[in-house]
């Protein structure tokens, strides 16, 4: 384990949990880091200078109950509200176009008791009526962003419908324009919201998704989202992995507490080196699957995997060595029992990673009336989730089907199932638990 301290921020540290040891022939490297940041001033602390732009889905849809508007108008007061002093904020009231609510100008306002006064007298007149253009909601907020001298930049998406008024391909050219410019997290209110596509903007700008099926509870849910955004203090974190000659980076994922996909992210970073980005940092842990290839070597025979250390960009855009580090080692033997023994670590998060993905495929094959495949995939979702002690997800797999037998994956389907718990189990289904140590 190797740590660094920022001043005036966290520490952080890496650990590396692995079986370095592969059978005559063994090519596979598996390992599990865990990277966590310390000591800084989250969440109580004073944080880094950031700025926050919250996009609230004001299109005709949020009329329907007239009381879903209302609550987005009070969660939005609140969220501004939880700003710390001094943070650059803005409001975008989104449709199928993107228009400046507070504090206009093409500029961002600076937390205060007048400002914040101001914000929530204009958040009265947001009302509802046209259509749904996300992108233009994102790229309006990279640029409101794009003016403020801070580190961390981030955005709170809110939306109830699906994006109809652009293609598909233009809001991933708005995604694609404003990953490594700013992180956001989205919400999905109510049910008539497309799941894969709030989770989509999320991954792409390194943030969170998750449904508010009740508009009553969007106060609580952005209260949240705006305390954990004030606890940020690094910003642009990036895994940087260093593998020798000969080696390849089969995978790297994280895998809590979300799985989410690293590997396609990775930029070069110098020779045999590249950066896979971890977005904002407050005092947190994460965990991180990394699989390598190596070339076969002797029985006996040693070397380095890996080396995983923590980069972050600079306000300058140049980058930091944060200096944590951990090595990733395989030694080849004889010894079969040495060689054959999983790592708890590695085998649990394999586990969950698999959980979500079969959680995703049952529902999918669920919607498309293949009962059997779908009966099979929640099944062995059921006994993953068991096996994994993550009862969470096994109370809302339990929504979707009747277990008979969780040990065996033994299922049926339910007959009739609420929208939202269907949803809720799909947009929480990349949610994991920690091993347990």
């Amino acid at each position: 384990m190797a740590n660094f301290a920022k001043p005036g921020g966290p520490r952080f540290s890496v650990d590396v949990y692995q079986n370095e040891f592969l059978p005559e022939g063994g090519r596979e490297v598996n390992a599990i880091v865990t990277v966590t940041a310390s000591g800084g001033g989250a969440p109580a602390g004073p944080g880094a200078p950031a700025a926050v732009v919250l996009m609230v889905d004001c299109s005709g849809s949020m009329d329907y109950p007239p009381t879903k508007m209302r609550n987005a108008r009070d969660a939005t007061a609140a969220a501004i509200d939880t700003l710390r002093d001094g943070t650059h904020f803005g409001v975008v009231d989104g449709t199928h176009v993107a228009r400046e609510v507070y504090p206009g100008g093409g500029r961002l306002a600076v937390a205060d008791a007048t400002t914040r006064a101001q914000a929530r007298q204009a958040l009265r007149r947001l009302s509802a009526g046209g259509g749904t253009a996300i992108g233009t909601w994102l790229r309006l907020a990279d640029r409101l962003l794009a003016g403020a001298d801070v580190s961390i930049r981030h955005g709170i998406l809110l939306t109830d419908g699906r994006n109809e008024h652009e293609s598909a391909a233009e809001l991933k050219d708005a995604l694609d324009a404003c990953a490594g410019r700013f992180t956001c997290d989205a919400r999905g209110v109510g049910t008539d919201w497309e799941v894969k596509e709030v989770t989509g903007i999320a991954s792409a700008l390194l943030g969170t998704a998750d449904i508010v099926a009740d508009p009553a509870r969007l106060t609580a849910d952005f209260t949240r989202i705006m305390e954990s955004t004030m606890g940020k203090e690094v910003a642009d974190v990036a895994l940087r992995v260093w593998t020798p000659v000969g080696t390849n980076i089969k995978f790297i994922k994280q895998v809590a507490p979300t799985v989410a996909e690293l590997t396609d992210r990775r930029t070069e970073a110098g020779p045999r080196a590249g950066d896979y980005p971890t977005g904002s940092w407050g005092d947190e842990s994460r965990d991180y699957h990394l699989c390598v290839e190596v070339p076969v070597a002797g029985l006996g025979q040693e070397m380095l995997a890996a080396r995983v250390s923590l980069v972050a960009a600079r306000p300058d855009r140049q980058v930091q060595n944060l200096g944590a580090q951990g090595l990733v080692r395989a030694v080849w033997t004889d010894d079969m029992a040495a060689s054959t023994s999983l790592n708890s670590q590695v085998a649990h998060y394999t586990g969950q990673a698999e959980l979500a993905q079969v959680i995703r495929e049952g529902l999918d094959l669920r919607k498309a009336g293949d009962v059997d495949g779908a009966t099979a995939k929640l099944g062995r979702a059921v006994q993953l989730a068991g096996v994994s002690g993550n009862a969470d997800t096994a109370k809302l797999l339990a929504k979707v089907v009747d277990v008979v037998d969780a040990p065996t994956g033994t299922v049926r389907l339910k007959a009739k199932v609420a929208e939202a718990d269907e949803m809720t189990l799909e947009t929480r289904s990349t949610k994991t638990v920690r091993v347990k140590k």
